[in-house]
C-alpha cells in the first residue's frame, strides 16, 4: 500500500529556483583579470551563460573587465539598452546582418568571411571591424587559404573609408588540455594571421585568440586581449582553477509517499526500490534544464545529506528517494550549487549526463523563478 502526502505550497513563490551570486561573478573576474596578459572582455553571449547577460556584464566591468562581447547582435542590442556603452564585439552574424545599426549604435563586428566584408563595408556608417581567422576548428572564422585575400580586400576597404579594421581574433580547439598539439597549431596559425594582415597594411590593435582554458592555463596564446565568459559564472574548463560557481537551483519537494521495496518508479519502470522507502517528487525535469541522461546517476542534496535521484527524469518532475526518515512536503531540495555545503555542482551533473557544464547553466528554463543576489555597492556603467 502507497501513502501519500501533498503539498498545498506549491505557488510560483515556492517553486523552484534559480539564485544568481553575483559575489561569485566578481571574484571570478578579478581573478581571471590578474591571470590576463591584457584587456579582459566580458564575454555574455546566451544571457551571460544562463546567469542574466545584463547582470553578468555589468558586474564584470566593476570588477577588471573593460570590454564586453557577445554573439548575436541581438544580444549586443540588449546590452545598448541597458546603457552599457563600453567597447562591445558581437561576432556571429548572418551576410544580413543590420550591419549599419551596428556602426550606428558603435558596436564592433567580426568579419570571417569575404561575402560578410562585402555586406559591412557597403552599410551605411564606417564600421569597425575583427576579421576572424578559423584558427584550427573549420568552424567559424576564415579558412586560411583565404585569409590573405580577405585581408587585402579589407585594407581597400579601409582606405576608402568604409571600415576600420581594429582587431584580429582566433579560438583555440582543444584549449582544455594546455598540452595538445591543436594548441601549438592555432597559435602558429594565429601568429602566421598576424604578419599576414600586418603585411598587407592593416595595424589591428586588438589581437585576441584565448578564450576561459587558455586564458588560466597557456600565456603563449595571450595577445592583446582575452575573451572570457564561462569563467566568470565559475566555469574552468581546463579544471585548474579553483573558481566559483555562480548558480544555486532549489526546488521544494511536493509529494512524499512511503513506498514497499520492489515498487517500480517512473516511465518504463527503469528503478525498482531495493527496500521499503520513502519517495519525494521534486517539480523539475528535462523541461527546465535537466538532462534526462542523468537519470538513475544524478543525486540532489536533501537536509544535509546526498540523496540518489531514481527512474527517470521526466518532463516536469523527478523523484528522489528519501529513505526511511523521509521529508516533510515542503522541503526544499538543492539540485546544484557551488558545493559548499555538500551539494551537487554543475559539474557533477555534467558528469551524470555525459555533457559539459556550458550546456546546464544555459538551459535551464523559463518556468524556473530567478532570483539576483547583487553584489553590494556595485557601481552603474552607462
Amino acid at each position: 500500500m502507497t501513502n501519500l502526502a501533498v503539498s498545498d505550497r506549491t505557488a510560483t513563490a515556492s517553486g523552484p529556483r534559480l539564485d544568481i551570486d553575483l559575489d561569485a561573478v566578481a571574484r571570478n573576474t578579478r581573478l581571471l583579470a590578474d591571470r590576463a596578459a591584457g584587456e579582459l572582455m566580458a564575454v555574455v553571449k546566451a544571457d551571460g551563460f544562463g546567469h542574466g547577460a545584463v547582470d553578468v556584464a555589468r558586474t564584470a566591468l566593476a570588477h577588471g573587465a573593460t570590454r564586453l562581447g557577445v554573439t548575436s547582435l541581438d544580444e549586443a542590442w540588449t546590452l545598448r539598452d541597458a546603457g552599457l556603452g563600453v567597447p562591445l564585439l558581437s561576432w556571429l552574424n548572418p551576410v544580413d546582418a543590420d550591419f549599419a545599426l551596428a556602426a550606428e549604435r558603435d558596436v564592433d563586428v567580426a568579419v570571417p568571411s569575404a561575402q560578410h566584408l562585402s555586406a559591412v563595408a557597403v552599410a551605411p556608417g564606417r564600421s569597425r571591424v575583427h576579421l576572424h581567422l578559423d584558427a584550427g576548428m573549420a568552424r567559424d572564422g576564415a579558412d586560411p587559404a583565404a585569409w590573405g585575400t580577405l585581408c587585402r580586400a579589407a585594407r581597400r576597404a579601409e582606405q576608402r573609408g568604409e571600415v576600420e579594421v581594429v582587431g584580429v581574433m582566433g579560438h583555440l580547439g582543444c584549449a582544455d588540455d594546455p598540452d595538445d598539439e591543436c594548441n601549438t597549431l592555432g597559435r602558429t596559425r594565429f601568429a602566421w594571421a598576424l604578419e599576414t594582415a600586418r603585411a598587407a597594411g592593416l595595424r589591428p590593435r586588438d589581437r585576441h585568440l584565448a578564450a576561459t582554458a587558455a586564458t588560466l592555463t597557456d600565456p603563449r596564446s595571450h595577445h592583446t586581449m582575452s575573451r572570457v565568459g564561462a569563467g566568470l559564472v565559475g566555469i574552468d574548463p581546463s579544471r585548474s582553477t579553483r573558481l566559483h560557481p555562480a548558480m544555486t537551483l532549489t526546488a521544494p519537494v511536493v509529494q512524499v509517499r512511503r513506498v514497499r521495496g520492489g515498487t517500480p518508479v517512473g516511465y518504463g519502470h527503469s528503478h525498482r526500490t531495493a527496500v521499503a522507502t520513502h519517495l519525494g517528487l521534486v517539480p523539475l525535469g528535462y523541461a527546465d534544464g535537466l538532462p534526462r541522461l542523468a537519470s538513475g546517476r544524478a543525486e540532489v542534496l536533501v537536509r544535509g545529506v546526498r540523496r540518489p535521484v531514481v527512474g527517470r527524469i521526466s518532463m516536469d518532475q523527478l523523484v528522489v528517494d528519501l529513505g526511511e526518515r523521509g521529508v516533510d512536503p515542503g522541503e526544499t531540495v538543492t539540485v546544484f550549487g557551488p558545493g559548499t555545503h555538500g551539494e551537487p555542482t554543475v559539474a557533477e551533473w555534467a558528469t551524470w549526463a555525459d555533457t559539459i557544464e556550458h550546456e546546464l547553466v544555459t538551459g535551464i528554463g523559463a518556468r524556473v523563478e530567478r532570483r539576483t543576489l547583487a553584489v553590494p555597492h556595485l557601481r552603474s556603467l552607462s
